[in-house]
């Protein structure tokens, strides 16, 4: 078993086709599929089901590609860490929850690039359990989420506390109006809709309609528009508040705050650019909840 056939193996499984992992792979598609099959009778089973929308994982599928990130995830740290050197370079994938990417990493990101000119960052944005997925995937290096994360495999450390807030259109005076709307939020695994549902439930409203959408854009415009109501970070909405497109209702404390953490493998490589970066989280890093109690 190669590791460039289980990169291939990896890819297709990834996208579900033939034809777009070898787009991805820059492979004609006849030798995707000559890959795939001689991995398959070299392990002596199917490792995928085909069907006309593509192609999803056989069981044994499933088992390989745990294997498959793990190899390959360790092949290219190894390759990261012989090519190290004490002055920060080289790619740094991060990841980020789309709130804390809009509002926080910005001047982050400025103040790292600034000192290192030479590491080559890339941020993906998404739901906090997709990107804790793509961290133990060695597909990141490093992911900010809107949760404490106790997975045995990742270590995490606090660097926001953010506080939330129902947000409305502004005609919506009162929590009460509020509550009887829409909620606009992202799809399952999203701390902020987690957090918001279980306040409803606890606070004995009816449940509502649920409405998902793929971006903040989205949700901010479609609550100022009077579809619904969602729950962010003050600090995304404090701008929009001050312009009148939306309004903030206090939510009850024991919802008020989230942490976001950011989250790396225990046992990754730890290389100049990530350690870099990771220094650099005091020096940015605002506690919204001691700032309140100044």
């Amino acid at each position: 078993m190669e590791s460039a056939d289980l990169r291939v193996f990896q890819m297709v499984a990834r996208e579900g086709s033939i034809t777009r992992a070898a787009a991805r792979l820059g492979y004609v598609q006849s030798n995707v599929t000559a890959r795939i099959q001689q991995l398959e009778t070299e392990l002596g089973t199917t490792l995928f089901l085909r069907h006309n929308r593509g192609m999803t994982l056989s069981a044994s599928g499933k088992t390989l590609l745990g294997y498959a990130d793990k190899i390959v995830g360790l092949l290219d740290e190894a390759t990261r860490a012989l090519a190290a050197t004490n002055e920060p370079s080289g790619p740094l994938a991060i990841g980020s929850t789309q709130t804390a990417a809009a509002v926080r990493l910005p001047p982050l990101l400025a103040a790292y690039h600034r000192q290192y000119e030479q590491v080559h960052l890339s941020l993906t944005t998404g739901h906090t359990q997709l990107l804790i997925e793509k961290v133990l995937q060695y597909e990141l290096d490093c992911a900010f989420i809107g949760m404490k994360s106790d997975h045995p495999q990742l270590d995490s450390i606090t660097v926001f506390n953010e506080e939330l807030v129902i947000v409305s259109a502004p005609s919506v005076t009162g929590i009460e109006e509020a509550v009887t709307k829409p909620i606009l939020v992202y799809g399952l695994g999203c701390s902020y809709r987690d957090v918001l549902e279980r306040w409803i439930a606890a606070s004995g409203y009816k449940r509502p309609v649920v409405m998902e959408l793929g971006t903040l854009e989205a949700i901010i415009g479609t609550v100022s528009a009077g579809l619904g109501i969602s729950l962010l970070p003050r600090a995304v909405v404090d701008r929009h508040a001050a312009e009148g497109t939306l309004r903030a209702h206090p939510i009850d404390a024991e919802y008020r705050y989230m942490k976001t953490d950011l989250i790396t493998r225990k046992d990754t490589f730890i290389s100049s650019a990530l350690r870099a970066f990771i220094d650099l989280l005091p020096a940015v890093t605002v506690d919204d909840q001691e700032k309140a109690m100044i």
